[in-house]
């Protein structure tokens, strides 16, 4: 009997968010799965950090790097913390956080509510082993975003592994104005030249992440900057403002969507920006991920590693040793050797 799915569906009986905090109490007390060690295929790298396995958790489950310890005991590859911004703020009133279960789905309007960059780099500052990525935004009232985004890495420098730099939340108004050339090609520019005044000797990949709301010429004007400003790779794709034939009573609430109905739009995305990179930068796929074989699918369309995290809301911490099994053995059944064969192959 798995324990931790019981009481997963336990908390599905709670207010999503309610639920989630609980949750969040649960693993700070210990009370998580601890998964065994890795299936030696799994074993990667992305952009020189090295992975026991792909499947990261997804940015918006640990938003102040509460728990990242539980989770990468619980089998993930990585986690990544956030999204954090320079001063906390109480993000949008509730209720902002909606289950459609019905489509294996989540509605947020969150608004990057967190505890702050202070309260983050405190706890971040004490992480042992494992790869934790830190999810960087803007505040609401800020009269200077871009600041805000140099600022939250010029603070975590030298304690999050890697960085991403979140522009395409649709819940911070604005902000997905950022992903336009212009705008785009003046943050990054300040972003390499906040990294190269810190401390060197620090290895701290930058990725960006992208709405999958995107038209064609976006993502090729987007890969066009990414890779003239030396970034690590992207991260495809953020939560999206569609509704792609939902069933649920909740499909009709303002915020992005996530869930299953993202894998194949989020999926044609990332196969868009695959083909354009010609190994110029990496990928991360998100969106929509709840199996194995969903995990593998945005491997072959071009992902290094995958992030997921509204799927954990229907099945628990324990999917992520399923997920890990059935790459696993999906990998060997085409005759892969290793993740990074698999990269693309589609």
């Amino acid at each position: 009997m798995d324990l931790h799915r019981l009481a997963t569906g336990a908390l599905r009986g709670l207010d999503p968010e309610d639920a989630h905090n609980l949750a969040i109490r649960a693993l700070k007390l210990g009370l998580g799965p601890v998964a065994r060690a890795d299936d030696p295929i799994l074993a990667c790298e992305l952009a020189g950090l090295k992975l026991p396995n792909p499947i990261g958790l997804a940015p918006g489950f640990d938003k102040n790097a509460e728990v990242f310890g539980p989770m990468l005991r619980a089998g993930f590859g990585f986690a990544e913390c956030g999204t954090v911004t320079p001063l906390p703020q109480v993000g949008n009133s509730r209720p902002r956080l909606f289950r459609l279960a019905e489509d294996r789905a989540v509605i947020n309007r969150m608004g990057f509510n967190n505890a702050g960059l202070e309260a983050f780099a405190a706890r971040l500052a004490k992480r042992g082993s494992g790869v934790v990525g830190a999810n960087l935004g803007a505040n609401k009232d800020s009269e200077d975003r871009l600041a805000d985004y140099t600022s939250g890495l010029r603070r975590l420098w030298g304690m999050a592994s890697y960085f991403t730099i979140n522009i395409s939340s649709p819940n911070t108004p604005g902000l997905r104005a950022l992903q336009t050339r212009a705008a785009l090609d003046e943050l990054l520019g300040r972003l390499m030249n906040t990294a190269q005044s810190l401390p060197s000797g620090v290895a701290a990949p930058m990725f960006l992440k992208v709405a999958p709301d995107l038209e064609d010429a976006e993502i090729e004007a987007i890969a066009e900057v990414v890779a003239g400003h030396g970034m690590a790779g992207v991260i495809v794709a953020n939560t999206t403002l569609a509704r792609p034939g939902l069933k649920s009573a909740h499909r009709d609430e303002t915020g992005g969507l996530s869930g299953a109905p993202l894998m194949a739009p989020s999926t044609q995305v990332l196969r868009r920006f695959h083909s354009l990179t010609n190994g110029r930068f990496l990928l991360i796929g998100a969106g929509g991920i709840g199996s194995g074989a969903d995990a593998y699918a945005k491997i072959r369309a071009g992902a290094q590693a995958v992030q997921l995290y509204s799927a954990l809301a229907y099945e628990g911490p324990g999917l992520v040793v399923r997920i890990k099994r059935d790459l696993a053995a999906l990998l060997r059944a085409d005759g892969f050797r290793s993740v990074q064969e698999a990269v693309g192959a589609e």
